[in-house]
This record gives structure tokens, C-alpha cells and sequence, in this order.
């Protein structure tokens, strides 16, 4: 039995002799800085992917925007020619124009907020 033990406490000293002679700090930290570097450019293009989408969303909420003061201008000059029919048609599609913006703003307000952080 004690002779068990002197091998197996020779093999785990020869072992871990092997480890330490395997491990080299500098290619350690050369092998950290490389998968720092990796995980900053990872980041870096999350954050233009967020920022693009930003963009995005902005252009899309002014084109919708736009569209509902367009239909609310047709309105109102259904209303100035006494077209109630055509008035209550263009209110209809503005307010159908609006439901996506409300929509969109809480979502372009989130990303705003993840872009600013």
C-alpha cells in the first residue's frame, strides 16, 4: 500500500511539474488580450447595428408622419368643400397612417436608450 501511494504522489508531482513547465504566462496573457480584443469588436458592431437600426426607425416614423399630416391636410379640405364623405375616408386612413408610428415610437425610444447607454 505504500508503495501505491509513493507512485501515485510521484505521477501527480510529475504532472503537475509538466503544467506548470506547459504553462507560459506571457502566452497566457497574449491568449486574454486577443480574446479582449475579439469580444471589444463584437461590441463595436452590436452598437453600429443598433445605431443603423436607429436610423432606420427615425426615417421610417418622419415617412409616417408625414403621411398622417398629408391624409389630415386632405381632411380638411374635404371639410372646406363640404365633401363629408371624402373627409371621413381621409380621417379613417390618417388615423390608420398613425396607429404604426405610436407603435414605432416606443421601440425607437428603446433603442435611443440602448444607443445612449
Amino acid at each position: 500500500m505504500a508503495l501505491l501511494e509513493r507512485v501515485t504522489t510521484l505521477l501527480r508531482a510529475n504532472l503537475n511539474d509538466l503544467v506548470e513547465r506547459a504553462e507560459d504566462p506571457e502566452k497566457l496573457l497574449k491568449q486574454v488580450i486577443l480574446d479582449m480584443e475579439n469580444q471589444l469588436l463584437q461590441v463595436k458592431t452590436q452598437v453600429a447595428i443598433a445605431i443603423a437600426d436607429q436610423h432606420v426607425l427615425e426615417r421610417k416614423r418622419l415617412d409616417y408622419e408625414e403621411r398622417v399630416a398629408e391624409w389630415t391636410r386632405r381632411a380638411e379640405l374635404a371639410v372646406d368643400k363640404k365633401q363629408d364623405d371624402l373627409a371621413r375616408a381621409a380621417l379613417e386612413r390618417s388615423l390608420g397612417s398613425g396607429a404604426w408610428p405610436r407603435a414605432a415610437r416606443s421601440r425607437w425610444r428603446t433603442s435611443a436608450r440602448r444607443s445612449n447607454t
